[in-house]
Parts: structure tokens; C-alpha cells; sequence
């Protein structure tokens, strides 16, 4: 953030979100690049954070020395509306660049529903909001991932986009804007320079033609010689640069571990899948390098759980000897490993074996239909005894919970094959208290479909909104009457994100509409309004339904035609007869070619892995446990790192002791957890120059207090710092403090609260004087304000220099105050006022803190 917006972060929820300074993220001296770069992400930081790609690319962009790559993430409600009160634009988390000042601005196009995010970013970063508008120093703004294959409907804020893998291409999209801003090009230069960049689509050079019904005549290119865009595909993933530094959020995220891309693409054929078409085809990491990727990011980030990702995990070739292999190497350390994206059909008991000897992480299975005969329309290829074959595995090993993902909504689709999905969930909960004694909990979780572009149902409509809304019913009756949990997706973001799908041009009026009716986080359900979104269609004369409800002719142009993923128009058609005969189409990487068009079967193919040695099973003796060595620490928290939460602390320090391999010590039971304690809970938004914890380590003749100290020292992130170190009995608890002092300083209060020393001495004597002061203090969201004695609270409080006030706080029995309320009632101001007022903890006292 710019100027001085953090000063005000204590009137925004997360405050985290925005302080940045992460462990492994990178600020370089600007005088010294080149070029710079922000990735965005219109989405709240916790989601952005979670996403593999962004973290890839920041890292391979930041390797290069002239790049200054920065990272910036949709501000909340509150966060935007503090932007505005206080004129100041959003700026990257690294050194604060106004998003105008930046030479690339990156958006990752993830979801339909985050197009608003993208214009309030542009908005509160002061980029113009159409690309026509943008003069010669204006950022280039660029769009990538899965939404990029079909633009259109947010093509005119974009100057250009890349189609496919970015890992290659965005370095010679930075070196085009660099040459660019060296050699003096204009900006159509540049955009002619991008044109020949394989993957790179710059929507002005082409002009959609329409009929006068609304359908597409022709899409024009208006430069010649680039009349179609093919993806962007790195042949090999194996040749690319390892992500092996993901920064490290503060707060909790969406997908807070190592993620590890095991392969790309997928070549199951699944006829409802766009990421099945569009990232086509298969290539496998190598075990060698998938295991290097997770021992070095472990001790680099501290995390204990990694999750091996791509479509299918499931069907990565060695799936069973790199989980074996995997796993005897992190076991022993506490690491669980998951797989989010298991098929069914791939889950094997020896697989489930080895997952669950860490942690039983939850298991997702996605039978997707209900009934056999629309398995077989959508190409699923899994049979009902495959599906209870693999809950039979899961339940006996322990799990106690399974959810099943299915989709509602399929071509064909009747009551009957919806009643199906209720039927499929009984039998599974059915063999579950078979293999395990008792019933476990069920939970079916149900999206509505809908149709994508290069799927072989792009031809087909949407279901409506009101017929979504009664087959959820249905389904909803069928499974209250058997107790078995229910999830679903609400049919009015189903319906906006199918017009996005297969939008063209003239949906940018209504999204720009709906932005400024205040249109924000579409995809979240406490922020969605459809109301304002059916008005912003009104206004600007556009019908849903003629993108969603309409069956397209064969023939029809499509807004994405122009765009070339690789899979051709007559393969898609070919599938959707094959799907209406509820015929199988083959699985390429282990049968014949389906001829979809996207390999040359030179560069272009399937690559799959062999056993390299690398995944042998590493075996451990089992010597007994060493003995418990306790340190108990000394530390501050300062500067920034104020704004933690206390479990944002506790998790920034059990990863930092992992980072600095000091062996922890885990309790016992079905879900481990490290054996760390705290002397108390410090308020967000308070530094402290001494706070206690303590810790549990396993002897290993390496282990002392100093060197903990040392050790630690080196991983932790700027603000904290274990000032001391010592040893103590394990008998020795961890006492509360008896006193704490703080002091607070009015004169650096943002608000400007200019009361004279003489004043502040009177409220300090009319405070003292009374025997008693009671307030009611809010305890947060979900917990109901409490009335408490702040006078009884206070051991001492005096002015101490110009402008500071130092407070001792005594311990006291339920609900303790706080200095924060404390300030708000002496000066007769709001709460919220009072906690820009800077307070630090100095010290505390205690009955026995040494051993």
C-alpha cells in the first residue's frame, strides 16, 4: 500500500491481508530494474494465495534481476471503501507501486464471477478501464488462465491476453516491453511486438460481426497474417525452473500447504471438463523432480502438509510408488500428504494406506452423475462397484467422513437420474458402517452444470434458473429423508457464470454496469446481488437467456472461434454424438489417439514418466523416541507483524521452528499437533517488546537454547525476534503475567488528536479518582459484547513525556481489558478511533517465569 494506509489498518477485518513482508517474498531496489511487473488477482488475498500459478510465475519473473515482480489481491469491502475516504490507490504488497506506475499488470482470469474485481482494481489503482483509453505510460494489462480462452466478455479492458502455459511466454512478453520502453515504441508498437508472440491475443486487432438476431457473423482479423491464436504449450513441464519458494502467507488461506504440480493436462476425456480440452495434453513431472520440489519447499516454507495436484492425481503413472516413496520420507516428520482430485477408480487400499498413516485428511469423490447411463454420456467411465469398491478402502482404513461431488443440470438429465444421486449416496453410507461398525457422515455436495466453450456440449443450453431450482428440490427432499448432508451452488451465480462462459464483447456495458451499482466478490454468497445484475442487463438491453438457454446450431460462430486451444471444432462434434450414443471414447495416454488435434506427436505429445530409482522407500529405524527438551523463548513482535492474529503468530512460529529444523515435539492422538504454548493472547494491532512461549524439542545431542535461539533467529520474518532462550523442567508450566505494561502514544495518532499535556494530566487524575468505570466492550464477530470494570483493570496509569501515556494492566478475573478500550473511554472516543492510537507492550511481570 501507498503513503501511509497502513497506519489505518486496524479499522479494516484481516488486517494481514495487506501488510506483505511474507517469508520468501521479494522487494527489489526499483532503481536497479528494469521493468515491473504485478501479478493480480481479483479475489480476496486467502483465495489469491491459494493458487499454484501465481506463485510459479512470481518466482520465475523475480529470478530475473532486471525484474521487479510484485503481487496484489482485490481489496474487501472495507479495504476499498477506506481507499476512497482516504484518495490513495491500490498499490502492490511489496513496495507499494500504484498500479498506474507499473510497466505489466498481470490479472490470473480464474473465475466469470471475479470480472468486477478486475475493474475495481483497475479503478482504485488509477488504470483506465478500457484499453482504447490507455495512453503511452500507461501499465500494459494482461489476462491469463482458463477464463482467457474465451475473453470476449472482458476483452475490451485487457490489451492483451496469453492463451495456455505462461511459465515461457511472460518472459518474452516482459523483454517486448522492455525493449519497447528503451527503444521509445508507442504503445501500438508494443502491442504489435505482443502479436508475435506465440499464445498472445490482442483483442483489437480483430472486430466481431453480428446478425441482426444477436448471433455472430464473423470475427475480422484487422491485421493480416494474424487471423488465429494457438495456446501457448511447453512441450516438457521437466525443463522448466523448480517452484521451490512459495512465499508463505501470515494468514490462514484457502490452500495453506506445499502444492506440488505432479502433471499437466488431462486426457480422460471427460465431455462436461473445459480444463480437459484446454490443457491437453498429458505431461508428467518426474519423480526425481517432484521429490526435490517437496523436500526443498518444506524447508523453505515449514509447512506440514503437501498436496500433490493436477486434473487427475489419481492417474499420474506411479501414483502408488511416489506416495509410498513419498511418504517414507515425510512421515516421520509430521508432513500429511493429500491428493485433491482423486477419480474414482484410481483410489487403491494401498493408497489410502499410505495417506492415512500422517493424517486423515479428508477424502472427495466425484462419481458427478448420479445414474450409469449419464456416466456414460459424459464419458465418466467409473462404475458404481468402482465407486463403493474405493469407500469400502477409506472406511475401513478409519475415515469417518466422505463427501461425493456430483453435478446436476447434464444434457439429458431427468428425475430419475437425479433420484440416482440420493440412491448412490445410501449404498455409500450403507458400506460404510459395513466396513467400520458405524455410520459415517455423508455429505453430497451438487453444482449446477455448465456449458463451456470447447467441450463437446457447447452446442447445448443451460438449464434454467427456475428448473435448477426445483431439481435441487427434489434432490434436497430425497436426501433429508435419509439424513444425509446436502451442499449446493446457488442457481443465480450458476446462471451469471454461464453467460460469461460463452459471452461476447457486448457483455463489457454490463459489467461495467453492475460495477458501478456495486457489483464486488460476485463468487461469494454474503456479497452476491443479483438483483443489481439483472438491472445492469436491463439497462443495457441484454437478455441472459440468449447466452445460456439457447441450443446453438452446429454451424454457428462461436466469440471464441478465433482462439485455438488445439482440440478442433469437429472432434467436439464427433464427441457430442458419441455422447447422445452413449458410446466410450479411449483414454489416449494408455490407448489408441482419439485425434483430438492437439498433438503434432513430434513436439507436441503425451509425456508420461518411468521409474527413475528415485522413489525407493526410505527406511527409518524404529529407535525409541529421544528425550523432551523444553526452551522457553523470549520474543517481540513489532513493526508490522502487530497486526497478526494470535494464531496467524502461533502458525508464523511452528513453520519458522520447522524452516530452522529444530525437531518439534507432536501430542498423540488421530490429529497430531506440535507442543507449543504461549504466556497469553496479545490484541491485534499491539506491538510487544517481550511475550513468552514455550516450546518442546526432541533431544538430538544438536539442540540447545543458544543455538535454538541462533537458529531461529535466521528464519524468522522482520518483526519477530526470540530475544532469549532457556531450558526449562517439563514441570514447569507456563504462568499468565500478573502485571503488564504498556505504553501509548498520542501524538503519532493518524486521527491528529491534538489534546495538550495539561488536558491529558486531568483525564488522567479524573480516571485514577474513580472507583469505578464500566464499559460495554465488543469481543468480535461472533461473540456478544461484554460489560467489564476498566478501572478495576488498572494497576497504574500516568503521563509519561509529551504526548505518552504508560498504563499497567493487573490480572483480573473474565473478561480482561484491553488498552485500546481503555483509550476509547478516557478520551470520550470512538473504539474504532482508539485503536489508531500506537500501543506497545514493554514489559511483564510474573509469580515464577524463570526456572
Amino acid at each position: 500500500m501507498q503513503g501511509n494506509i497502513k497506519d489505518f489498518l486496524p479499522l479494516v477485518r484481516k488486517p494481514s491481508r495487506y501488510i506483505g513482508g511474507e517469508v520468501n517474498s521479494v522487494k527489489k531496489d526499483l532503481s536497479k530494474v528494469r521493468l515491473t511487473f504485478a501479478l493480480a488477482f481479483p479475489d480476496a488475498y486467502e483465495v489469491g494465495m491459494s493458487h499454484l500459478g501465481l506463485q510459479i510465475l512470481y518466482q520465475i519473473l523475480n529470478a530475473r534481476e532486471d525484474i521487479a515482480c510484485e503481487r496484489v489481491y482485490a481489496p474487501w469491502a472495507d479495504m476499498e471503501a477506506l481507499l476512497r475516504d482516504k484518495g490513495l490507490r491500490l498499490s502492490t504488497l511489496e513496495s507499494s507501486i500504484p498500479l498506474s506506475n507499473l510497466d505489466i499488470l498481470g490479472f490470473s482470469l480464474q473465475y466469470e464471477l471475479s470480472y468486477t474485481n478486475i475493474l475495481q482494481m483497475m479503478d482504485l489503482g488509477g488504470v483506465p478501464f478500457f484499453s482504447r483509453d490507455r495512453k503511452d505510460g500507461d501499465p500494459f494489462v494482461v489476462g491469463g488462465g482458463p477464463s482467457a480462452f474465451n475473453p470476449e466478455p472482458v476483452s475490451e479492458f485487457f490489451d492483451f491476453f496469453l492463451l495456455g502455459d505462461g511459465e515461457e511466454a511472460v518472459l518474452e512478453i516482459a523483454d517486448a516491453v522492455i525493449v519497447g520502453k528503451e527503444k521509445g515504441w508507442k504503445r501500438g508498437e508494443v502491442l504489435e511486438k505482443f502479436s508475435s508472440i506465440p499464445g498472445v491475443y490482442v483483442p483489437s486487432f480483430f472486430e466481431p460481426l453480428y446478425y441482426e438476431d444477436g448471433t455472430i457473423m464473423e470475427i475480422t482479423p484487422l491485421k493480416p497474417g494474424y487471423d488465429k491464436i494457438t495456446k501457448r504449450t511447453v512441450p516438457d513441464i521437466n525443463a522448466l525452473p523448480l517452484p521451490t519458494r512459495p512465499v508463505i502467507p501470515y494468514m490462514e488461506t484457502i490452500h495453506d500447504r506445499v502444492s506440488v504440480e505432479i502433471a499437466r493436462g488431462c486426457t480422460r476425456g471427460c465431455r462436461f471438463c473445459q480444463a480437459g480440452s484446454i490443457y491437453r495434453p498429458v505431461r508428467e513431472r518426474t519423480p526425481a523432480n517432484i521429490l526435490k520440489i517437496v523436500e526443498t519447499a518444506l524447508k523453505n516454507t515449514g509447512y506440514d502438509e503437501v498436496s500433490l495436484l493436477s486434473l487427475s492425481t489419481g492417474d499420474y503413472t506411479l501414483i502408488e510408488e511416489l506416495i509410498t516413496g513419498l511418504m517414507s520420507r515425510v512421515e516421520r516428520d509430521r508432513v500429511a500428504v493429500s491428493l485433491p482430485s482423486l477419480r474414482v477408480g484410481t483410489l487403491s487400499l494401498r493408497l489410502a494406506n499410505e495417506i492415512k498413516k500422517v493424517r486423515k485428511t479428508g477424502f472427495t469423490l466425484a462419481p458427478e452423475a448420479g445414474s450409469e447411463r449419464l456416466r456414460q454420456l459424459i464419458n465418466k467411465g467409473i462404475k458404481e462397484e468402482d465407486l463403493f469398491a474405493a469407500a469400502f478402502d477409506v472406511f475401513s482404513l478409519g475415515w469417518k467422513l466422505m463427501k461425493l461431488y456430483f453435478m446436476i443440470g447434464l444434457p439429458t438429465e431427468t428425475d430419475e437420474d437425479i433420484s440416482e444421486i440420493a440412491r448412490l449416496a445410501e449404498c455409500v453410507r450403507a458400506i460404510g458402517k459395513r466396513a467400520s461398525g458405524k455410520s459415517p457422515q455423508i455429505n453430497v455436495s451438487v453444482a449446477s452444470f455448465i456449458p463451456k466453450p470447447y467441450t463437446p456440449f457447447q452446442w447445448e443450453p443451460q438449464i434454467s434458473l427456475e428448473e435448477c431450482a426445483r431439481r435441487q428440490g427434489v434432490l434436497r427432499a430425497k436426501l433429508g429423508s435419509l439424513n444425509l448432508g446436502f451442499k449446493w451452488h446457488d442457481p443465480k451465480m450458476s446462471s451469471l457464470e454461464g453467460v460469461f462462459a460463452r459471452g461476447d464483447r457486448r457483455l463489457s456495458g454490463v459489467i461495467l454496469n453492475a460495477f458501478k451499482k456495486g457489483c464486488r466478490f460476485d463468487g461469494w454468497s454474503e456479497r452476491f446481488s443479483f438483483d443489481a445484475w439483472k438491472a445492469a442487463f436491463a439497462e443495457e438491453g441484454v437478455e441472459m437467456d440468449f447466452y445460456t438457454a439457447r441450443k446453438r446450431p452446429h454451424d454457428e460462430v462461436f466469440p471464441w472461434d478465433h482462439l485455438n486451444p488445439g482440440v478442433t471444432k469437429e472432434f467436439l462434434l464427433k464427441e457430442m454424438k458419441a455422447a447422445l450414443d452413449l458410446a466410450r471414447t479411449p483414454d489416449c495416454k494408455v490407448d489408441r489417439c482419439s485425434n483430438c488435434g492437439v498433438c503434432d506427436h513430434k513436439i507436441i505429445k503425451n509425456v508420461t514418466v518411468d521409474d527413475d530409482g528415485s522413489l525407493e522407500k526410505v527406511m527409518y529405524g524404529s529407535a525409541p523416541e529421544p528425550e523432551t527438551l523444553r526452551l522457553r523463548l523470549r520474543f517481540s513482535k513489532t513493526g508490522e507483524l502487530k497486526y497478526l492474529s494470535h494464531l496467524e503468530l502461533v502458525n508464523t512460529i511452528v513453520r519458522a521452528i520447522k524452516r530452522a529444523d529444530l525437531p518439534l515435539k507432536y501430542s498423540q492422538g488421530f490429529h497430531p499437533l506440535p507442543k507449543v504454548s504461549f504466556s497469553s493472547t496479545l490484541p491485534v494491532g499491539i506491538e510487544s517488546l517481550e511475550e513468552y512461549m514455550d516450546i518442546e524439542l526432541l533431544k538430538d545431542g544438536n539442540v540447545s537454547a543458544p543455538g535454538a535461539l541462533e537458529r531461529l533467529n535466521k528464519v524468522l520474518p522482520d518483526g519477530l525476534k526470540v530475544l532469549g532462550a532457556e531450558a526449562f523442567s517439563l514441570k514447569v508450566s507456563l504462568p499468565s503475567a500478573i502485571l503488564t505494561e504498556y505504553f501509548m502514544d498520542l501524538k503519532d495518532c493518524p486521527l491528529g488528536l491534538n489534546i495538550d499535556s495539561e488536558r491529558i494530566e486531568g483525564i488522567v487524575r479524573d480516571f485514577l479518582n474513580k472507583d469505578s468505570l464500566k464499559i460495554r466492550v465488543d469481543k468480535g464477530e461472533e461473540k456478544a459484547a461484554k460489560e467489564i470494570d476498566i478501572r478495576a483493570a488498572v494497576e497504574a496509569l500516568s503521563v509519561h513525556g509529551e504526548g505518552t501515556l504508560k498504563l499497567v494492566l493487573k490480572k483480573a478475573e473474565g473478561s480482561t481489558a484491553r488498552p485500546h478500550d481503555i483509550l476509547a473511554a478516557l478520551l470520550d472516543i470512538p473504539r474504532q478511533y482508539a485503536s489508531l492510537i500506537p500501543v506497545v507492550k514493554t514489559s511483564a511481570s510474573f509469580d515464577r517465569i524463570r526456572a
